[in-house]
Parts: structure tokens; sequence; C-alpha cells
């Protein structure tokens, strides 16, 4: 079978999917952490991966940047390809100042003024939350492997944190200042996954901060986003 943006057959991509944004990271994921993989998705370059982790079947598929990418993405394997849960893995800025950089952050739930929900099906939802499941599996593979974990809302934004003119016209869009991360997806995916019935989470490496300016070099964002991929993988597997 194939969709308007995926050409895997049926039997080629699993139940539960590891969707970082960038193909590359995806491919990245594949190659060092999975075995006996294969590229199952070329199409528009937004390669899938399918392979074995500690022995449990894993795909790996990109979901591109945005609400609207990540909604085609998640809608077409949840629908389509019979996908149960999806765990969005990726990076994240903060405006929170007890979020550092290279923090992992796990999302309880994602709010957004993206018009997403009223055209998808003519809701006006601003918040949705993500998988308590799947989030309490995160959590407890987390505290069982010691990698502290910052939990809290999510801010899923159409511009580019840095991009903003200034902290507060930022901030001034968002309620409250308990969002402990700004992402650019997660709220699509969680929005999808309700509608259908199926599980989301979204865990993040924070990379940018209004209070932490330090200049991240690639040897320690490497080593975060590894420590956030293998605690994906390893809720995955249970």
């Amino acid at each position: 079978m194939a969709t308007p943006h995926i050409e895997s057959n049926l039997e080629d991509i699993a139940e539960v999917v590891l969707m970082p944004g960038d193909p590359l990271r995806a491919k990245y994921i594949a190659e060092e952490f999975l075995t006996d993989y294969k590229l199952i998705n070329t199409v528009r370059n937004m390669y899938g991966y399918t392979g074995y982790y500690k022995g449990k079947r894993i795909t790996v598929f990109a979901s591109g940047m945005g609400v609207p990418s990540i909604g085609i993405y998640s809608y077409e394997l949840y629908k389509f390809y019979h996908v149960e849960k999806i765990i969005r893995i990726g990076t994240s800025g903060s405006f929170h100042k007890d979020v550092k950089l290279l923090d992992v952050v796990l999302s309880t739930g994602a709010y957004c003024k993206s018009y997403f929900d009223q055209l998808l099906d003519n809701q006006d939802i601003n918040y949705v939350e993500a998988s308590h499941n799947l989030n309490d599996k995160i959590k407890k593979v987390a505290e069982d492997a010691h990698i502290p974990l910052k939990v809290g809302k999510t801010i899923t934004s159409d511009v580019f944190d840095l991009y903003a003119d200034s902290e507060d016209v930022f901030r001034t869009n968002f309620p409250g200042d308990d969002y402990l991360s700004v992402e650019m997806e997660a709220f699509g995916l969680f929005y999808v996954a309700k509608k259908l019935g199926r599980e989301a989470s979204c865990l993040m490496t924070v990379v940018d901060s209004f209070y932490d300016k330090r200049s991240l070099s690639s040897e320690d964002r490497e080593r975060s986003l590894d420590q956030m991929i293998e605690l994906a993988l390893d809720t995955a597997v249970l």
C-alpha cells in the first residue's frame, strides 16, 4: 500500500515509531542504534527506517518541521499503517529560568494558536495533552537509568523562537509562565493521536534558551541527543 506521502508497504512499519524532525537524524538513529534495519521511505526525502532494537522491531520516521508536516506523517502512520505509538524526539528552546541548555524535557501537553484543529475537523482547541500511559513509561525508564527529566507543558509555535523580535513579544502570545519548552511540532502530533485514539509523547533536548547563553559544542549536543534517543528507544521496547 502507499499514501500520498509514504511509499511503504503495510508490513514495513512497526507499531511503535520514533519521530525526529530531521530526515538525517532518522538515518543517524538507524545506523547507530538499530540492527538489521532497512530504508522503507524516501518520498520527498522524508526518510523512514525499520529495524530492531534489543530484539524489538522499531520504525524511525522523520516528520519534517512544523505542525502541518508532522500532522501529515502522524495521520498517515496512525490511520493507514496502524501505528499505535509515536514518540517525537527533537530539540527545543526554552524561556523558563529553571530549564537549562541540554536538559531533557518530557512534554505533558502542548499549547498552540494554529488553525490546524479547526481545518482538520472544525474544533477550537488550543491545548492537547500527551499520552499519560506513554509518559509514565518514559518517566520510569528515565528514573531507572538515572536520567534527569524536566516534565511540563510545551508551547508549539509557528515561528522559530529565536527569530521573535523580543522575549516579551513572544511571551505575550502564550498563557502563563509554566511552559518549559518551545518547539514546532508537538501540538500537531498530540492532536492527531487524540483524534485517532492512539498514543503520542514528545521528548526534547533544549538547545537554545533565553536564560542560558552558552555556546554548545557539537560533542555536547550529540551526547545529550544520544541520551534522549536511547531513552525513547528503551521506552519503545517495553
